[in-house]
């Protein structure tokens, strides 16, 4: 009988620095995440951490982690053929074949926001005719904290990006927070046939959402990543538990006509 929350061992194959505060590490595991799922990540006697898949493939997982605590300080310590601990995938992920195929998707995030959609952005790019099209808003605080930036010029051949920082000014970018930025959608030339994606931390998530139902977007075409400190991740802990959510049940991904009243 499969136990839901034995950690299981696995090599690590590769360490790469996204910034001074986040790096990727590509793990050897056999799971099969969806889009949009979270693992935990563990170390025994310190502890575990949630964390979102950022890519994945046959035989690999990648996770993008920022340095925030005890167990991703130690998980920061390790090096390719190390050992972390998985157990997972868990929660709902992004409805892709349900709602996003063949639709125009649009696609806001802020800061590490990116990593809980860049394994779904990467279908979208290696599979032309997947969806209709993709519009792509990625904003930072500065110019160090892009993540992934060799992939966001490689994206921007294939989708129509804006990609803004807070206040840092560079060739090709645009300055301010994406809120700013959502305006210059072309929804209306969509029909009914979209979907958008908002990821970020909260307040970027919810004056985002405004400012889409502001343009005229549906509630229920709205879709958001909500990050919580998932313990069991089986629905049983309560930590990630908001009024009679359990988020990592029904979530981490909701419909933003349920995730606007999800206040703590």
């Amino acid at each position: 009988m499969n136990n839901p929350v034995r950690p299981v061992p696995c090599k690590i194959l590769e360490v790469k620095q996204e910034t001074k505060l986040e790096y990727t590490f590509k793990v050897e595991t056999d799971i099969k995440p969806s889009h949009g799922q979270f693992l935990q990540l563990s170390i025994p006697k310190v502890g575990e951490a949630p964390i979102s898949v950022s890519a994945y493939g046959d035989g690999w997982i990648d996770f993008t982690i920022r340095s925030v605590g005890k167990v991703t300080d130690e998980i920061f310590k390790k090096e390719a053929g190390d050992t972390l601990f998985l157990r997972g995938a868990y929660g709902k992920g992004w409805p892709v074949e349900e709602q996003f195929k063949g639709k125009h998707m649009v696609v806001i995030v802020g800061g590490t926001g990116l990593a809980p959609v860049r394994s779904m952005l990467r279908l979208f790019a290696e599979n032309p005719g997947y969806v209709e099209s993709v519009t792509l808003i990625a904003g930072f605080k500065n110019e160090e904290g892009i993540v992934f930036r060799q992939e966001l010029e490689g994206w921007r051949d294939k989708f129509n990006c804006i990609y803004t920082l807070d206040k840092d000014k560079i060739d090709n970018w645009e300055t301010g927070f994406v809120t700013q930025f959502v305006s210059k959608v072309p929804f209306k030339d969509f029909g009914d046939n979209y979907e958008v994606v908002i990821v970020g931390p909260p307040p970027m998530m919810k004056f985002t959402g405004i400012e889409a139902v502001k343009c005229g977007v549906p509630e229920e075409k709205i879709w958001v990543s909500f990050e919580r400190k998932m313990s069991c991740a089986i629905g049983k802990c309560g930590h990630c538990r908001i009024d009679e959510t359990y988020v990592c049940l029904e979530g981490p991904v909701f419909n933003y006509t349920k995730a606007k009243y999800l206040v703590d």
